[in-house]
């Protein structure tokens, strides 16, 4: 399977790492789909490409997903932009509807086990977002943050 081409600068991009879980990658790649957005994955991947899982979840939305599979978040930083990474994870202080979304932006998630790591939330704390929740909820499901993210960069941007 060839990856499509890269996709324009206007495009919001999801960029998953180390992601574990396929059903929730195919899901996260069918909203993708719903909204225009590129997918990013960074290796390791828990499970293969070409998973069944993945394409279940995904269904007929799969083929039409722009998608890249790339060694480090270095290389999304190279070809996106530092500014232009959003971090999510459940130890910011900022909430996402606070964060001035732009087209081109891209929201970084962690693995389903891990999250991101502290150092990349301290590191830049007005880019790190969180999703509220009440403290019984450790954390959404990963295909849920996404879209949830997602969809309100989407709006924002005018989608």
């Amino acid at each position: 399977m060839t990856e499509p081409p890269p996709a324009p600068s206007h495009d919001l991009h999801i960029v998953l790492v180390e992601p574990e879980i396929a059903a929730n990658t195919g899901a996260i790649g069918r909203t993708c789909v719903a909204v225009g957005a590129t997918l990013w994955l960074v290796r390791p991947l828990g499970f293969h490409i070409d998973d069944r899982s993945v394409k279940r979840a995904g269904l007929d939305y799969w083929e039409h997903l722009r998608y890249h599979v790339v060694d480090d978040l270095d290389e999304v930083t190279r070809r996106l932009g530092p500014d232009r990474l959003w971090w999510f994870s459940t130890k910011a202080a900022r909430i996402y509807t606070e964060a001035p979304f732009r087209p081109g932006d891209a929201l970084v998630f962690g693995s389903e086990s891990r999250g991101l790591p502290r150092k990349w939330i301290d590191g830049d704390p007005e880019r790190a977002l969180r999703i509220p929740m009440r403290p019984e909820a450790r954390s959404l499901n990963l295909a849920n943050a996404a879209a949830v993210g997602l969809y309100e960069a989407f709006r924002r941007i005018g989608g």
